[in-house]
């Protein structure tokens, strides 16, 4: 028992210090006191009250309620639906609880947020291999590169979207950029298919995400990579053909994955690229930010619909990024109490706490983001 307690230890280590190797080329100012001062309040928090920073039993009751969902929407989809009618709402239905079970199940389990316990995160964090995406890849661009450097062009790969749109006001402005804040809502809808069969795989033959090398899976983490492509593909084309036309399951694939696409592009670009948000460059001659990494997160994110319980539950909190942001290791059904220490503490510091009322106006600012970044 103890050499496998050092062995977990020693690969744990292994992770970190190839962390630091992928994000180690841009360092932040010194930390101000705001960051240690928000944590201070955020665990007592938790130690005055009956919250639970991980395992908590809504997120075990949640998580059961999704996967039902899912597969239940899956079998009324092979064995009942007979027409378009009953088809098209399946297959959105399906989209969006497949962008659940990713705002979730799968993204607390990655961050080690789901449970104190490693393979639970592990085992939740897998759920994306099931909707056609590699957990590990994710884990080194989101966990690693996004968090790390939110919001700043060429190092937060989320940015990123060649030369079809202008997220950023670093990046190259196109001719055809003036009409991006129409277009791209409808590319989003691309977003899943091309993650599904060209991204991880274009990553994995790589070795980089965008221009950034980072370490391609091995032994257990490979095989968790080939797995799960093969069990996407049987769930998402192979199953369905033996009971429905091919050209029948094609069409509801992409449907699914449209619908799943929209979702997660919206739900994320709300986040980060809107009005609201800043997009920091290094100091000039330097490669060092001017502000903590906790206030620069704070600044390159905003909240929206913080109000509103059922947004909360369906984008597991993700509507709450602030507080994902500074806490990604604790359990999103805890954001909303979170919140409130969080915009009190930036009041007290002069740091601007940026949220949208709802999510529409969260579009509206992103549109008018998309608009300015294709014209200037």
């Amino acid at each position: 028992m103890q050499d496998r307690r050092e062995s977990q230890q020693a690969m744990d280590r292994e992770v970190v210090d190839q962390e630091k190797e992928v994000s180690k080329k841009l360092k932040f100012a010194k930390n101000s006191g705001f960051q240690a001062e928000l944590r201070r309040r955020v665990d007592e928090l938790f130690q005055n009250s009956n919250l639970k920073e991980r395992d908590c039993p809504q997120m075990y009751t949640k998580t059961a309620i999704l996967l039902l969902g899912f597969f239940g929407v899956y079998a009324a989809l092979l064995f009942l639906a007979l027409t378009w009618w009953q088809v098209v709402p399946l297959c959105i239905l399906l989209g969006v609880i497949t962008a659940g079970i990713g705002f979730s199940i799968q993204h607390d389990g990655a961050h080690h947020a789901y449970s104190n316990s490693l393979w639970v995160n592990k085992l939740m964090a897998m759920s994306l291999d099931l909707i056609g995406a590699s957990s590990y890849i994710w884990h080194w661009k989101h966990d690693v590169i996004h968090h790390t450097y939110t919001n700043i062009a060429g190092y937060d790969m989320d940015l990123e979207v060649g030369i079809f749109g202008r997220l950023s006001p670093t990046h190259p402005r196109l001719t055809f950029h003036r009409w991006q804040h129409y277009y791209l809502w409808i590319l989003y809808g691309f977003l899943a298919i091309k993650w599904h069969f060209y991204d991880d795989f274009n990553c994995f033959i790589t070795g980089k995400i965008g221009d950034r090398f980072y370490p391609r899976p091995k032994r257990s983490n490979l095989a968790i990579f080939l797995v799960g492509k093969l069990v996407f593909l049987n769930i998402a084309l192979i199953i369905p053909s033996l009971f429905h036309p091919f050209w029948l399951v094609l069409a509801s694939y992409g449907l699914v994955a449209f619908t799943l696409g929209i979702v997660l592009s919206v739900v994320f670009q709300l986040a980060h690229v809107v009005l609201e948000a800043q997009f920091p460059v290094p100091a000039e001659n330097s490669s060092v930010i001017e502000k903590d990494w906790a206030i620069h997160q704070i600044e390159t994110t905003v909240n929206f619909s913080r109000h509103n319980p059922f947004v909360t539950w369906l984008l597991g909190g993700l509507n709450f990024q602030v507080e994902h942001h500074l806490f990604p290791n604790i359990c999103h059904i805890n954001y909303p109490e979170i919140s409130k220490v969080v915009e009190q503490t930036c009041q007290e510091f002069g740091v601007k706490y940026n949220y949208h009322r709802s999510f529409w106006a969260g579009c509206i600012s992103h549109f008018h983001w998309l608009r300015r970044m294709g014209v200037s």
